[in-house]
């Protein structure tokens, strides 16, 4: 065992503060990873706030993580000491379910790990996450990042990235398809940039006129602002594809008559009921479905990062120390970053 510095809470009223603990050494089949810098999901203020009422104290948030290898195991054959590595929101699963079997850990029907507010499989003991000196994995749950690309804006990918790049990716985005990309936020503005270099049509599907023109200088090809109802209504039936990032319940129904026969939508961003719910009309109308997606398994974030390094696309981030946390949180809480906030860990080690 080893002692690393980290930031955790104690309960849901409590300010994220400094905060030790002890990490396991690596064993047989674990990478030891000394992280450069971990990317703030809105989960993370979820989860320390206790607002899905499951959380687990103390937590030390965390799970967009980059850093560089220190330590391997014995038996370990994907890295080494000085890659530059990755890991992302699941560090275990049961690895012997059909979903597990077929790289889709992250629909582990046991329920896949969590890199924080977790408990480690066979143990009471909690995991901790990203806002720590290092982290301890096993190798299979752990990818490698393209050294091209600028490791800041690599951190978030392992969230927000995976969680836009997979639903793009199951339902073949590509040339000579029509895709919209439904908020633009930390999900959304990597939907944009992904289904842009997949080759797609993309329109940023917005309320806010005011974010057309970052969303051009993002990569979209035209901007659609949903409050607009004759533009709503000029574009129903254009879409091949609806990628819908909006993170509260809302009205789907308007989105669904932008599809085309056979058309898709897929939430990525609601956790909560649907406000008003999906009228069956409007899929069997045009024999539409309304899907939902989460991460990726390992093979697909590992194919979602060598992607990135091809393109040369990372996130857009605001680099932060890590006593900023708290006010970075109240930030989130109004929507007041462009678009993701990261920790510098050295800030953490100096600390």
């Amino acid at each position: 065992m080893f002692k690393v510095k980290a930031y955790a809470t104690h309960s849901a009223t409590d300010r994220l503060a400094p905060f030790s603990f002890e990490r396991r050494d690596p064993g047989p089949h674990d990478v030891q990873i000394d992280i450069l810098y971990c990317g703030v999901c809105h989960s993370d203020l979820h989860q320390a706030r206790n607002d899905w009422s499951n959380s687990l104290y103390p937590m030390v948030p965390g799970h967009e993580i980059v850093g560089r290898v220190v330590k391997v195991g014995s038996h370990v054959t994907k890295f080494k000491p000085g890659d530059l590595a990755a890991v992302g929101c699941m560090v275990d699963s049961c690895r012997r379910c059909e979903p597990c079997e077929g790289d889709l850990e992250q629909y582990c029907v046991e329920g896949c790990t969590l890199t924080y507010n977790s408990r480690e499989r066979g143990s009471q003991n909690l995991t901790f996450g990203g806002y720590s000196e290092q982290i301890v994995v096993e190798q299979r749950f752990v990818v490698k990042a393209p050294e091209n690309l600028d490791v800041k804006g690599v951190a978030p990918l392992l969230c927000a990235g995976i969680t836009t790049y997979s639903p793009l990716r199951h339902w073949k985005v590509g040339p000579g398809q029509k895709v919209g990309i439904i908020g633009l936020g930390g999900l959304g503005h990597m939907g944009v940039k992904f289904a842009k270099a997949m080759g797609a049509h993309v329109v940023m599907i917005t309320t806010s006129p005011e974010k057309g023109k970052d969303a051009m200088r993002l990569g979209a090809d035209e901007v659609l602002v949903s409050r607009d109802p004759e533009a709503m209504k000029a574009a129903q039936g254009t879409f091949h594809f609806l990628l819908n990032t909006i993170p509260v319940g809302h009205d789907v129904n308007p989105y669904l008559a932008l599809l085309k026969l056979d058309g898709t939508m897929a939430l990525v961003g609601a956790l909560t009921a649907l406000e008003p719910p999906p009228r069956g009309r409007n899929l069997i109308g045009g024999r539409k479905t309304l899907a939902g997606s989460l991460i990726g398994g390992m093979a697909e974030t590992q194919e979602m990062l060598d992607f990135c390094g091809k393109h040369n696309i990372v996130s857009d981030v605001e680099v932060i120390r890590i006593d900023e946390i708290n006010e970075a949180y109240e930030r989130l809480l109004k929507n007041d970053v462009h678009y993701r906030f990261v920790i510098d860990m050295a800030s953490l080690k100096a600390a």
